[in-house]
């Protein structure tokens, strides 16, 4: 006889649940995607320096136009409360109290290194399918900021790749650009 195996997934209620019962140790770094938990990757000086080069640049960039926010978890769907390096939010965001969804989304930015093959699969497809209008994925591996816009369905119908050398703009923002060697650096 066979049994089926079932895999249990969770929502953002019963995650969030979890860490607030202290499920989850202080030190541990986890995400939801796709009601699954994942453990996310120790972050790297390589990682750490990326985001925080990113940070100064975007701040600088967009201070007076959007919110430049870091490592703040957001609610995708029902199933996803992923906690992505960088957000781009409304500026008019800063006064509510409550987590990002989409709507109030300009830009979703992950560095990634060792994470690559996650953050441009799983990730990419359910940003997309819950309508993040762009996604930029900083690979440290290939030097270069990748950048994915109008989303449909699983994936984006805008795609392309920023070299050091060249600048690189959000969509929303297209006359304020930063320099892909300034981020990579």
């Amino acid at each position: 006889m066979n049994a089926e195996v079932e895999t249990r997934r969770f929502t953002v209620e019963e995650y969030e649940h979890l860490a607030e019962t202290g499920f989850f140790r202080p030190d541990e770094r986890v995400e939801l995607l796709n009601g699954e938990i994942f453990n996310m990757a120790p972050i790297g000086i390589r990682h750490a320096k990326a985001v925080q080069r990113l940070i100064r640049q975007m701040s600088r960039k967009f201070e007076e136009v959007a919110l430049v926010d870091s490592q703040t978890p957001f609610i995708l769907d029902d199933e996803s409360e992923p906690q992505p390096d960088i957000l781009l939010l409304r500026l008019e965001f800063e006064k509510v109290m409550k987590r990002p969804r989409p709507a109030d989304i300009l830009l979703v930015v992950e560095v990634s290194d060792s994470t690559y093959r996650f953050d441009s699969t799983e990730k990419l497809r359910a940003y997309a399918r819950n309508g993040i209008r762009e996604y930029w994925i900083i690979n440290l591996q290939d030097s270069c900021v990748e950048v994915y816009r109008c989303p449909q369905g699983e994936r984006y119908t805008e795609q392309f790749k920023q070299s050091p050398g060249t600048m690189v703009s959000p969509l929303e923002f297209s006359d304020r650009s930063v320099a892909v060697a300034d981020i990579l650096a």
